[in-house]
């Protein structure tokens, strides 16, 4: 941690300086998708539609079981680390775009962030782009898990935004303070555990939650032109597992340092990783042991 430096540019300096720490061990990689809206009204108002919905694409995207060389004990400790920021999390529900950059002025003009850019939240209208930007979801590497995200989001923004744009489209009931709740639990458990159904606010296993976000965006990917594709490679992932349980377990058959040939090789499109001489020293976790797979839920 002592040797990690910001890019340069003002900007940064002044993030670490204002951060601290938090800023200091913002050693992680996200994937972010963009899906086009130019309504930036309309964007605003998808935002409450789409977020229960997010944890779900966080579950089938985790893959950060290790920070500094110990198993965390979560599929994502990458979400653990970003919420940390005071914007970071679930967004809010906001009836236009007037409304929402109210409440960014009032975030910049209380001296917490500096700028629109530092708006943090799971979804967002981009601040460069005419697009409505997941940002939930953590690097994935394999580039199919790229894919099914993208797939599954850009069905999520089609679905709400006929619904939005429905004569009897009903209005935000509120009550998203279980969003955070739910991001946690697929952060914890990725797609080895439970997840909350959106439908009932209480937990169930990973896959039968996945699949009914599948029924649910089914016509929007059919529209696309997306659904066989979308549909195997959930179906793909739930056999496969995450990113982190596949992680988890070459740690646990090998070391640590096959975690890294595993990830270079899926993103490689290689299920077989080549293996490395091993270390002269057998690595050491500062924390807690390395979890063997049972532990990922």
């Amino acid at each position: 941690m002592q040797d990690t430096r910001p890019t340069s540019g003002r900007r940064y300096r002044d993030m670490v300086d204002a951060y601290g720490l938090i800023a200091d061990e913002q050693l992680i990689c996200g994937t972010h998708v963009h899906v086009d809206v130019p309504d930036r009204d309309l964007a605003v108002r998808l935002m409450c539609e789409v977020s229960p919905w997010l944890h779900v694409l966080l579950a089938l995207s985790a893959s950060s079981p290790f920070w500094l060389g110990a198993d965390t004990g979560y599929a994502s400790w990458r979400t653990m680390v970003w919420q940390r920021w005071p914007t970071a999390g679930p967004a809010g529900c906001y009836a236009d775009a007037a409304a929402y950059d109210a409440a960014v002025r009032d975030l910049i003009n209380s001296g917490v962030i500096s700028d629109a850019g530092m708006i943090y939240h799971d979804i967002r209208p981009s601040a460069h782009q005419p697009t409505l930007e997941l940002r939930i979801c953590d690097a994935c590497p394999r580039p199919e898990t790229v894919l099914l995200v993208a797939g599954l989001y850009r069905a999520l923004v089609s679905e709400a935004r006929e619904r939005l744009e429905a004569a009897d489209a009903p209005a935000c009931p509120g009550r998203h303070e279980w969003l955070r709740a739910a991001s946690w639990r697929a952060a914890r458990s990725g797609l080895e555990g439970a997840l909350i159904d959106p439908g009932t606010g209480r937990e169930a296993p990973a896959a039968e939650v996945v699949r009914r976000l599948l029924r649910r965006v089914r016509p929007a990917l059919e529209a696309a032109g997306d659904w066989p594709a979308v549909r195997d490679l959930a179906e793909r992932a739930l056999a496969r597992g995450s990113a982190a349980h596949r992680m988890r377990r070459a740690a646990v058959d090998d070391d640590l340092l096959a975690c890294t040939d595993l990830a270079i090789a899926e993103t490689r499109g290689d299920d077989r990783p080549r293996r490395r001489p091993a270390p002269a020293r057998p690595l050491t976790s500062p924390g807690r042991p390395v979890a063997r797979p049972s532990q990922a839920a």
